[in-house]
């Protein structure tokens, strides 16, 4: 089959003679470039056009802004002060008093004033004949005016009161002067409107006539650019068509086109580009082709050495899983056992603290009572005091009653104080021998109290002894509980890492053969893909007769006997570093299944090179 690419129109005569075939091998940059050039060329003589109307335009629009309607406006506001000072004039005729022709002459100046100003405003307008001929009528008529307005002003002054005489002056010469002045105002007003319009009629023909211009080259400029946008598109989309139905022919899987390529530009590049890649296809096609082959036959024997792999994995995971559960159950029990002795323990060392705060109070009872034994001795030692001094006081006044009984009468009354005087002694030594007998008991008692607090003290410091022994023992009972449920404990962790490793192996070994399986039925579908390219006949034949080389038989036995061994280096690997294997586990299967397609993409290229596999 022979595709060439279509031109469309053989040939295109513009005003320059231009060729199609020699245009169409110019760039499409470059032919989009010159039809755009054109299509700016026709905007920018539409603009240029259009920018000289509407400066014509323009320039009447400025010259009604700027000449007539300033002129137009400013004789009306020369007009309204003119009007202002003939009836301001007139009021002077009614007037007699002072204040009334002071706000009258006030009233004038600004009339004045005000016409002045206007008048200035007006004359910064003219420029033609006309307007200066009437210009100067204007200012000769508001001298006259003037001059018969201040003739009546003085007249009224002098006379201060209305007469016919002031009023006749009034209506006559100076009436007749203002109308004069108000007729050539509304002349030069009339000129002034009828220039104002000339200038408007110039302006609309101006804008009737661009516009006719404008319409015409709009026209132009259509007609033009759609004869340049229809012959760009046909010089570009004709090739492109032809570059399409090439890609379709490949699309639907025939390689066997020829491809001929007779232009120059991105079209004819873009052919040629398709004539190597369908090339390219051709020999690629007919490689994997072989790689597929090679890769169903390799992925049928890694899925059936998995699928034992897998089996013998699932096993050893549900042994670990009964060893595990035992495990647990022992660390159960050793952890209530250490949980009671650790009970007992807070226990023994509650009635220690106790027995020691028995003991510390026992201790001070003990001091107490030796000193209550030593208060009671002093107060025994004062008794006596006590009672020798009642004895000498006895004495003391037996003496005086025989020294009374000597003196004879002078001597009674003295003998009466000294028999009362003996009296209080005897009773003294009576209280203080009692005293003495309570007191004497009292330290029986409390020497008998001491003995007891001291025996008490010393039981309690061998209770002491004991519950500390006991407080020991219990320590001891639950430090080797606590021991034991550690040990117990990391053989059980131990247990159950060695477990998830064998649990995550036979997921590896699972996901490896489904990958496998997956890969098989890859490889079928890409066989089934490649198989609806259809290839010329000395391709083909160069497909099928290329041989087929396969290594791959004892891969998965050999793989298959070497895996019972993973699950003691888990284990070992578990014992070592427990913390670092979830990480690496982690880590392991993204990288396996992103490394999975390497292979494959090694063997097809192996494929693409020597037309045979060299490793899987």
């Amino acid at each position: 089959m022979s595709i060439m690419p279509a031109v469309g129109m053989q040939t295109f005569h513009s005003r320059g003679g231009l060729n199609v075939t020699a245009i169409s091998n110019l760039k499409i940059g470059a032919r989009l470039a010159l039809g755009f050039a054109l299509v700016l060329l026709l905007t920018t003589v539409l603009g240029l056009a259009s920018l000289n109307a509407v400066s014509k335009v323009n320039a009447s629009t400025e010259d009604m802004a700027k000449n007539w309607l300033p002129a137009i406006r400013a004789l009306g506001d020369y007009r309204t002060a003119v009007n202002l000072l003939r009836r301001v004039g007139g009021q002077y005729v009614t007037s007699s008093t002072d204040d009334e022709f002071a706000r009258w002459d006030q009233r004038m100046a600004d009339g004045k004033t005000a016409a002045a100003k206007a008048w200035k405003q007006y004359v910064a307008t003219v420029d033609t004949p006309e307007e200066k001929a009437l210009a100067g009528a204007i200012e000769a008529d508001q001298e006259r005016f003037y001059q018969a307005q201040d003739e009546v002003i003085a007249r009224a002054k002098s006379e201060r009161h209305f007469s016919d005489e002031l009023r006749q002056l009034s209506l006559g010469d100076s009436l007749t002067r203002f109308n004069a002045l108000s007729d050539d105002i509304e002349k030069d007003v009339a000129l002034q409107a009828k220039s104002a319009d000339g200038a408007y009629a110039a302006s609309q023909a101006t804008f009737h006539g661009t516009r006719y211009v404008v319409i015409g080259l709009l026209v132009g400029a259509f007609v033009f650019g759609i004869g340049i946008a229809y012959w760009v598109t046909i010089s570009i989309t004709a090739p492109i068509r032809e570059a399409v139905a090439v890609a379709e022919t490949v699309a639907s899987g025939d390689l066997s086109s020829r491809i001929v390529v007779k232009s120059r530009d991105e079209t004819g590049q873009l052919l040629d580009a398709l004539r190597r890649m369908n090339e390219s296809l051709v020999g690629i096609v007919g490689d994997v082709r072989q790689a597929s082959d090679s890769i169903a036959t390799g992925t049928t024997q890694i899925a059936s050495g998995n699928a034992d792999l897998s089996q013998r994995t699932e096993e050893q995971a549900s042994n670990l899983q009964q060893t595990a559960a035992s495990m647990e159950q022992m660390t159960a029990t050793v952890q209530k056992n250490a949980e009671a002795a650790q009970q007992a323990r807070q226990l023994s060392s509650t009635a220690s603290e106790a027995a020691a705060k028995g003991g510390e109070v026992v201790g001070k009872v003990v001091a107490t009572m030796a000193q209550i034994s030593e208060s009671s001795k002093k107060i025994g030692d004062i008794i006596g005091t006590i009672d020798g001094i009642a004895f000498q006081t006895n004495i003391l006044a037996l003496n005086a009653a025989v020294e009374a009984a000597r003196a004879g009468e002078q001597g009674r009354g003295f003998a009466v104080v000294a028999g009362e005087v003996r009296t209080l002694a005897q009773r003294s030594a009576e209280a203080a021998r009692e005293i003495k007998s309570l007191i004497g008991n009292s330290v029986e008692k409390v020497e008998t109290g001491s003995a007891l607090v001291g025996d008490a003290g010393v039981a309690i410091d061998d209770i002491m002894l004991q519950v500390q022994r006991v407080n020991d023992l219990v320590g001891e009972i639950s430090a080797s509980s606590l021991e034991q449920n550690q040990g117990i404990g990391q053989i059980g962790d131990a247990v159950n890492q060695l477990d998830q490793v064998t649990q995550q192996n036979a997921a590896l070994v699972e996901e490896s053969a489904a990958a496998a399986e997956s890969l098989k039925h890859q490889a079928e579908q890409l066989a089934q893909t490649v198989a609806r390219f259809r290839l010329s006949g000395d391709e083909s034949g160069r497909a099928a007769a290329a041989p087929v080389k396969r290594s791959v038989a004892p891969a998965p036995r050999a793989t298959a006997a070497a895996k019972p061994a993973t699950p003691a280096k888990a284990l070992a690997t578990a014992r070592k570093a427990p913390a670092a294997r979830p990480v690496v586990r982690a880590g392991a299967k993204p990288a396996a299944r992103a490394a999975a397609p390497a292979p494959v993409a090694a063997a097809v290229a192996a494929a693409a090179d020597d037309d045979h596999w060299e490793t899987f």
